[in-house]
């Protein structure tokens, strides 16, 4: 029987990224729908898992994703409320790669900082993002004294109460307006992690570099100029001015890896949901 990966996408065209990692990951088939609202979501899902026997429906799996995170929350939602009884499928929610993205760099960041970070104060720049609250979520969970930066108080706020919404965990947030007060969030961090938009600067080396007590920075931004000036986009664990440095394309790797992992598992049985949490304890496993 040939495995199906149902792909409900919020944007106008479903992600292609998404679809040949599908493949890569070995769907048989990916069957992508862009632009999905919440209306539309039964007669998709119940097409899906009506099809086949419940003994079956391990067969059978679908993939949540675009670039709102917030759309694409209310779409999980109303997946999980279609299932009922055997009728139920495994979940990927991945909107944007940020579930994804989001556990290899923290991943990548407690295992360099020792695989302990309870008590470390874990400064997250932007962390307003779909990957900077998804991040700081995992961190916070993991026990770091987690600190998210914003160059607006009020987006801030909301983001904190967002994270500790879904994460049942609390963050601190500073106002950052710009590259000039970066110094001042990151004094008793141990942790860094800049999770903005591509292309904008964040951090500047004279900030980070030879900060005592300082020990992991890591961007996920690979257009230049980068997150953290000093950071290159391959280093991978790469020491810089005394501090152990992740950027995009090191932390992708692992996210490559995890996202198609992730959809393989899915296959194993019909009631997985893998969001942030447990995408992350499965790149534990990796």
């Amino acid at each position: 029987m040939k495995k199906l990966l149902l792909q409900l996408d919020v944007d106008r065209h479903a992600s292609v990224f998404d679809r040949v990692v599908g493949y890569d990951a070995g769907a048989d088939a990916v069957l992508s729908y862009g632009g999905v609202a919440e209306d539309d979501v039964r007669s998709l899902v119940h097409g899906a898992i009506f099809t086949r026997g419940p003994k079956d429906l391990h067969n059978t799996a679908i993939f949540i994703g675009g670039s709102d995170i917030g759309r694409a929350e209310r779409l999980l939602g109303e997946v999980e409320r279609t299932f009922f009884g055997p009728f139920r499928v495994s979940i990927l929610f991945d909107p944007n790669g940020s579930n994804t993205t989001a556990a290899a760099a923290v991943l990548k960041m407690v295992r360099a900082a020792g695989g302990d970070v309870r008590g470390r104060r874990a400064v997250v720049f932007a962390g307003t993002g779909p990957v900077g609250t998804r991040a700081a979520g995992l961190l916070a969970r993991l026990g770091a004294q987690v600190v998210i930066t914003s160059r607006d108080a009020t987006r801030g706020q909301a983001a904190a109460a967002q994270i500790r919404e879904r994460f049942r965990e609390s963050v601190d947030v500073v106002p950052v307006a710009g590259p000039a007060e970066a110094a001042s969030a990151l004094e008793g961090a141990e942790l860094v992690l800049a999770s903005g938009p591509t292309g904008v600067q964040l951090v500047p080396r004279a900030a980070w570099a030879g900060r005592a007590g300082l020990r992991v920075v890591a961007d996920v931004n690979a257009v230049p100029p980068l997150g953290i000036e000093g950071v290159e986009s391959a280093d991978d664990g790469v020491e810089r001015d005394g501090v152990l440095a992740f950027g995009a394309l090191g932390i992708g790797r692992l996210k490559m890896k995890l996202h198609k992992a992730c959809i393989a598992r899915l296959f194993e049985r019909n009631d997985l949901i893998l969001d942030s949490e447990a995408i992350y304890d499965l790149a534990a496993e990796l």
